[in-house]
């Protein structure tokens, strides 16, 4: 019995702090997400979705080039990440199944997604800033698109490989190339998972700031070239933060409280997506 009550004690005890565990990070995430909602409601302006950065010591707003550049960033990070990230995930779950070299992929994928962004940033900075002799909104968006990738590589392996035996045996018994059974079997099934990686990954690098310090640096003016800097949301909110300007001050809460609404967006359409795939399971 005096075993018993302990596991039953200890049980309890852990029940007990995991329970003001949880309770003590939701109170902070709700604290987080007022303070922004409070201090971004009250620097919201229309005129920040339709006027560029206004110069410092006036009374302006306007973030539009910000919005711009950070659409500019995320969608050509999307056209370079989810091609190879799909392309890796089906190599594994597909061809290279259980062998060493597989299992040795997905280690050092793993090892990708927990890599901190800003040596992500400093490498991108050495194979292509550097060389290059200028920031460029092409180099952020590939330090965002490495970033990236690992995700779209571990969610696309694991949707793959909970597809059944089954349909990718019925397909090839009705004559079908490998490449079929996967564009057309494989890829349709394991569609909304893919899916919810991809949107996963965006969130993801939606508001890092770290490598595009060293990559895409900022813009204050106006600008869609890739190989020019270009301004974005998080340098937005990293710079105006610090500045001595009140208005600067409410445009960088403004751009932060939109940021956690997209990410918040995303991570809905992703939890909606991912449910999805299980009931069809």
């Amino acid at each position: 019995m005096g075993v018993v009550a302990r596991r039953r004690g200890v049980d309890v005890a852990s029940k007990i702090l995991m329970g003001a565990a949880t309770v003590v990070g939701v109170i902070f995430l709700f604290w987080i997400l007022w303070t922004t909602l409070k201090f971004g409601i009250a620097g919201m302006h229309w005129d920040l979705f339709t006027k560029d950065t206004p110069p410092p010591g006036t009374d302006s707003f306007g973030l539009r080039n910000a919005f711009v550049g950070s659409l500019t960033l995320l969608a050509v990070s999307l056209l370079i990440g989810v091609p190879i990230g799909l392309m890796g995930g089906t190599w594994l779950a597909e061809y290279a199944f259980r062998s060493r070299t597989a299992n040795a992929v997905r280690f050092l994928n793993d090892i990708m997604l927990s890599a901190p962004s800003i040596e992500i940033g400093l490498f991108v900075y050495a194979i292509m800033v550097a060389p290059m002799g200028h920031f460029s909104a092409v180099s952020g968006s590939v330090a965002l698109a490495v970033l990236m990738i690992p995700i779209i590589v571990r969610t696309t392996d694991e949707m793959l490989t909970l597809v059944t035996s089954d349909m990718r045996e019925a397909a090839i018994a009705l004559g079908a190339p490998t490449w079929v059974v996967i564009t057309k079997v494989t890829w349709k099934a394991a569609s909304a998972g893919i899916l919810t990686g991809v949107l996963i990954g965006l969130a993801r690098i939606s508001g890092e700031t770290a490598p595009l310090l060293f990559t895409a640096l900022s813009n204050q003016f106006y600008s869609t070239s890739l190989l020019q800097p270009i301004a974005s949301i998080p340098m937005v909110i990293f710079q105006f933060a610090l500045s001595p300007y009140a208005n600067w001050q409410q445009m960088a809460w403004a751009a932060a409280f939109i940021a956690v609404l997209f990410v918040l967006l995303l991570s809905l359409v992703a939890r909606w997506l991912l449910g999805r795939t299980q009931e069809l399971k």
